[in-house]
């Protein structure tokens, strides 16, 4: 068990992730039109946190603000689809089977071309191993032991370093994408289970693969993880 303490949440925090859940959940409608003093009242938070709150609510394409119409909540297709707050917010929202067929696509879009390309850059001498090595290393010690969570830091840590190896500035900026679908699936859809054994042989594979300067086989593997998912939950 982990001994390590969470620091709790701040008024920011708190008014924030309600605020933004509401808005997902369809609680504060598209089109809908409030106050900050609304807005006081709903989260019970001081009035310059919540103005806070309403800039990122308004960087992150949620909501607007303006003189006469005061805050008015945008619909979805303008909101930052990719930021991992808004895919939280989607996951635990009333459509969560949605936004987790969104991410798994994108991963298979994503994934495997990073693979690729990391496999490419061992290849040409332009990137090392070392931390992809780590990561893999360590899934493999964590995932006989108690910590689940340990596992699945590894996880994360494995897939953000090929995300790194691949050079792609634009594909290591999807990274925090790339972990909130692992976190949900942490958390919520394998939750306590044992670490699979083939997905455990799959990951050795793609750090194989690349550390080989294989890309086809790198792409190859990295695809196969991410359609188990689907496969899991289809």
């Amino acid at each position: 068990m982990s001994t390590g303490t969470t620091t709790p949440p701040s008024a920011f925090d708190r008014a924030l992730e309600q605020l933004g859940a509401a808005i997902v959940a369809g609680q504060l409608p598209a089109g809908h039109t409030d106050t900050v003093d609304g807005f006081i009242a709903r989260t019970g938070a001081s009035r310059s946190v919540v103005r806070e709150v309403t800039r990122v609510l308004g960087a992150l394409g949620m909501l607007s603000a303006g003189r006469r119409v005061g805050l008015r909540i945008r619909p979805p297709a303008e909101w930052d689809l990719l930021d991992p707050r808004v895919i939280r917010w989607r996951l635990e929202g009333p459509q969560p089977a949605r936004q987790l067929a969104e991410l798994r696509a994108l991963r298979h879009a994503i994934e495997p071309a990073a693979a690729a390309a990391a496999a490419r850059a061992v290849r040409e001498e332009q990137a090392g191993t070392a931390a992809l090595e780590r990561a893999a290393a360590a899934m493999v010690e964590a995932a006989d032991g108690p910590e689940h969570g340990a596992f699945h830091a590894a996880d994360r840590a494995f897939h953000a370093a090929v995300l790194d190896l691949s050079g792609n500035a634009m594909l290591q900026r999807l990274r925090e994408v790339i972990e909130e679908g692992l976190r949900h699936r942490a958390l919520v859809e394998r939750g306590a289970r044992v670490p699979d054994g083939h997905d455990l042989s799959l990951h050795r594979e793609v750090a194989a693969a690349i550390r080989a300067g294989d890309e086809e086989r790198a792409a190859a593997r990295m695809r196969e993880i991410i359609e188990r998912l689907a496969g899991e939950n289809g």
